[in-house]
């Protein structure tokens, strides 16, 4: 069984001061991607930027402080990919590809963080020139004849049954017409699937992976769906348990972990 989890940390220290590790170190994971590290590798102690038992490697954002994403892996990996080639955001440190080798072939997992447009005009207009460079990168991975899956932090809900308020939220970053028929292009056109939804269908409340800090969103779970595991279709059809996991915050997103009938090798 191949066990992958993903998380946005809201900064791997402040993550790690809660408890992160110690909780990772139960979860019998084989593959960890995690988004919005806050921090420089450099200025990172080695149990949090490469954890003994773990291949690891961070890309990081030029500014400090600020977005950042990783990947832990318990198999040797073939390759990596650091970044989209797109300047602009290759410097936010938003894309890390793993390259592994499985028992049905070639497997990439990647770590995303798309942007969020919530703080500011300017910045949903970055998340937009996000999304259009990125839907052709993932007609390309689609095309490799790789098995890929997508985790991160999408910032988009896609649905309705993807959080608690959708009816007000229609016109505020992350459940814009927009920005769900993007991801709708995805599925329906590119044929990329959501494992998640895949085995949970019908689910809401459950499903949530991100809470405000303004009022009570936490304690009423009233969240959103932003966080994903989007995979091709053979390895989506392999997935046999999907979960978030509630019962100890270490951010304001809680861990995506997917379980596949597959074994990488080591």
């Amino acid at each position: 069984m191949l066990r992958v989890i993903t998380l946005n940390l809201n900064g791997i220290r402040s993550a790690a001061s809660k408890g992160f590790y110690e909780w990772l170190a139960e979860q019998h994971a084989d593959l960890v991607c995690l988004q919005e590290i806050k921090a420089q590798e450099a200025d990172l102690a080695e149990n949090l930027r490469s954890p003994a038992g773990w291949h690891a490697r961070l890309h990081c954002a030029e500014k400090k402080g600020y977005s950042g994403v990783g990947v832990f892996s318990r198999a040797q990996p073939a390759g990596w990919v650091e970044g989209l080639g797109q300047a602009e955001f290759d410097a936010e440190g938003r894309y890390l590809q793993i390259d592994l080798q499985t028992a049905i072939g070639p497997l990439s997992v990647i770590s995303l963080y798309l942007p969020s447009g919530s703080s500011s005009e300017e910045r949903q207009a970055a998340k937009f020139r996000f999304m259009d460079v990125f839907l052709p990168h993932m007609a390309a991975l689609r095309a490799s004849g790789r098995e890929v899956i997508v985790c991160g932090d999408w910032n988009i809900a896609h649905r309705e049954a993807d959080l608690k308020n959708w009816k007000s939220n229609q016109k505020n970053s992350g459940f814009l017409p927009e920005e769900r028929a993007w991801l709708s292009r995805l599925f329906d056109e590119q044929g990329w699937v959501d494992v998640y939804r895949r085995l949970h269908p019908d689910t809401t409340d459950a499903c949530y992976t991100w809470w405000s800090n303004r009022g009570q969103a936490w304690a009423k779970n009233v969240g959103w769906r932003l966080d994903y595991q989007i995979a091709t279709p053979g390895i989506a059809a392999l997935a046999r348990k999907a979960s978030v996991f509630k019962d100890q915050r270490f951010s304001d997103h809680a861990p995506l972990t997917v379980d596949y009938e597959l074994a990488l090798q080591v």
